[in-house]
């Protein structure tokens, strides 16, 4: 009881704290904060532990969440002591690679030591505090109380709201791999000159790369992975994009223009035309000022307004409106079932054609297990797909999914000896006993109709 009440206490201070930050923030949106890190103590380290996933992989120490456990106090109060008197060392992150789309493509991760996890998590959580009074509404990813699917939502309002326009998707290129870390620590100290925190930001950007068990120590870029590198994107991309788009481009414009971020992924939708050449054409300018470049094929200006009410043919007929992705679903015009034009989402068939790759091989590789333990396995994923996928009005690809799991799984079946023997007709006899779960629409919300034709 005694633990449970030390804890409940803990949490209170620190939220005490976490608020009286924000607070100032709100109040002085002009001051730079240049003491922060005396509000780190052991509390605060208790809770950027407890706020640590204990799940993840081990770093190059190869300690885990349980080993660190065992003498958490003493683990906590050495860590608090060494990140105050500038003794701390940041280890190298180990670099993993996860695959990226269906062409063989990887993504490096850069996993950290536990550790080095709390104490990111630590600075994170006051960083935090300043700037969430700063960024905007535009800013979606990595943020407490905000989501892919409340972008996805708020994306879609907006495009219905100005009914339809000129879309334009933002590809950064390499944006993670290819922040300055001169920009990085020059936009921080707009706001922040704690020296405190601007040493354990700078040994984080200068920790270098574990891989293949050579260390290399790149001159720029955060690695995806760590806890500190999302944030420190977003304050990025706050003063890159978020900030100049309001400030300098939106008073510039002739018609309404609404911008979308989640992180690195950009999309910024125009009323006028004019208005998303103009953009187009200088945003190569704005992003190389700070070291980042847009990738010259995935960066590209979308027609997508609305289809007329009534078609009309002969040279009359305007061209049909483009396709746009953001996160992971693809934006078309479609009728609802009154009738009326709606901006619908699917899974992009890239995210599709990945999901169903990962079934396949999933079910090569696990072909000799119980039946049992394979549906099991089959439920769980399908289950995780409809988690994010499942969205309203994309049932129709969820149902793909399953249509290619019960086929890839018969495949799989029927290769389990030297001989084939899994048919169709012993194929539903099984999925009468091991039924895949039906499509679920986890994300509801309503596809009202664009303002009416003027």
């Amino acid at each position: 009881m005694k633990g449970k009440m030390t804890s409940m206490l803990s949490g209170e201070t620190v939220y005490t704290k976490l608020e009286r930050v924000a607070k100032l923030a709100r109040q002085a949106p002009e001051m730079t904060f240049t003491s922060l890190s005396h509000h780190i103590d052991v509390e605060w380290m208790r809770e950027a532990y407890r706020r640590t996933r204990k799940d993840g992989s081990p770093g190059v120490d190869g300690q885990t969440a349980e080993q660190y456990e065992q003498h958490l106090e003493e683990n906590l109060q050495s860590l608090l002591n060494r990140a105050k008197s500038g003794t701390y060392r940041a280890p190298p992150v180990r670099r993993v690679y996860i695959p990226k789309g269906t062409q063989g493509e990887t993504r490096p991760i850069g996993i950290p030591t536990f550790e080095d996890k709390v104490l990111q998590r630590s600075v994170a959580m006051v960083l935090e505090a300043v700037y969430e009074q700063e960024f905007l509404d535009c800013s979606y990813g990595f943020r407490p109380r905000r989501s892919q699917h409340q972008a996805l939502q708020a994306l879609r309002n907006i495009v219905m709201d100005m009914r339809g326009g000129w879309v334009l998707e933002v590809d950064l290129r390499k944006f993670f791999d290819t922040m300055a870390h001169e920009h990085i620590r020059q936009i921080v100290c707009q706001r922040v000159r704690d020296g405190v925190l601007m040493r354990l930001i700078g040994k984080w950007l200068n920790a270098g790369v574990m891989e293949d068990g050579a260390i290399s120590f790149p001159g720029e870029g955060s690695p995806q992975g760590g806890v500190i590198s999302p944030l420190l994107a977003n304050i990025y991309l706050h003063h890159v994009l978020d900030e100049w788009f309001e400030r300098d481009v939106k008073p510039r414009l002739q018609g309404k223009a609404q911008m979308i971020r989640f992180a690195d992924d950009v999309v910024i939708v125009f009323a006028v035309e004019q208005d998303a050449h103009r953009v187009m054409e200088v945003l190569p300018k704005r992003v190389g000022k700070y070291g980042l470049t847009l990738h010259p094929t995935k960066t590209r200006l979308v027609r997508f307004t609305r289809p007329p009410k009534v078609p009309r043919k002969g040279p009359e007929e305007p061209p049909p409106p483009g396709t746009f992705d953001m996160l992971g679903f693809t934006h078309y015009w479609a009728r609802s079932r009154n009738g009326n034009w709606v901006v619908k989402q699917r899974t992009a068939k890239d995210r599709l054609k990945r999901a169903i790759a990962k079934i396949s091989a999933w079910c090569r590789e696990h072909r000799h297990d119980p039946v049992r333990e394979q549906w099991h396995r089959l439920c769980e994923i399908l289950g995780g797909h409809d988690g994010y996928y499942g969205i309203t009005g994309n049932h129709r690809a969820l149902r793909r999914l399953r249509h290619a799991a019960r086929r890839t799984w018969r495949k799989w079946l029927d290769h389990r000896s030297g001989k084939a023997g899994m048919t169709w007709k012993r194929m539903a006899e099984l999925l009468e006993r091991f039924p895949l779960p039906p499509a679920k629409i986890a994300h509801r919300y309503h596809l009202y109709a664009a303002r009416p034709y003027s």
